[in-house]
C-alpha cells in the first residue's frame, strides 16, 4: 500500500517541536517529516506561516530554538518536502487556512493531517482530514 500524500498543518508542527512527550502523535509526524518518512506537501504560503509562527515571541520562550536552529529545521522540511504552489485559491471554512486548502487542490487524494476541530469537522471535497492520533502510524 502506498503512503498517502500529506498536509500538515501548523499546529502539528509547532506542537511536535515544543511537546515534551517525543513519542506524541505530534512529534511522531513531526520527526517522519525530518526524517524523509512522511510525504508531505508544501508550498511558499505554508513555508511562511510554519516560519511565522515558530518566531512568536511566546512559543520561542518555549520551544527555545535560535533564529538559526528555526532556519535549520525548515530547510529540513522544504528538503524532504513536494514542493507545489497552489493556482487556485481556497475557501476553508476559517479564512486563515485558505492555504490549506489551494495546497490540498495540488494533489488528489491528499490527506490534511489538523487537530483544528472546524476543519475536521469540514473537510475540503477533495482530501481527507485526520488528526494526529489517527496518522500517527504513517
Amino acid at each position: 500500500m502506498l503512503s498517502p500524500v500529506c498536509v500538515v498543518d501548523t499546529n502539528i508542527v509547532v506542537s511536535g517541536l515544543i511537546g515534551g512527550d517525543r513519542d506524541s502523535p505530534p512529534a511522531g509526524i513531526l520527526n517522519a517529516m525530518l526524517n524523509g518518512n512522511l510525504l508531505y506537501l508544501m508550498s511558499s504560503d505554508l513555508l511562511d506561516v510554519y516560519s511565522s509562527v515558530l518566531r512568536r515571541p511566546a512559543l520561542v520562550r518555549v520551544h527555545r530554538c535560535t533564529d538559526d536552529d528555526i532556519d535549520r529545521v525548515l530547510a529540513c522540511l522544504v528538503a524532504n518536502s513536494m514542493w507545489r504552489e497552489p493556482t487556485v485559491d481556497g475557501d476553508a471554512p476559517d479564512s486563515g487556512d485558505n492555504h490549506l486548502w489551494a495546497l490540498l487542490a495540488t494533489f488528489a487524494q491528499a490527506l490534511l493531517v489538523i487537530s483544528d476541530g472546524p476543519l475536521l469537522d469540514n473537510p475540503p471535497s477533495n482530501a481527507s482530514v485526520m488528526s494526529p492520533p489517527e496518522t500517527s502510524p504513517i
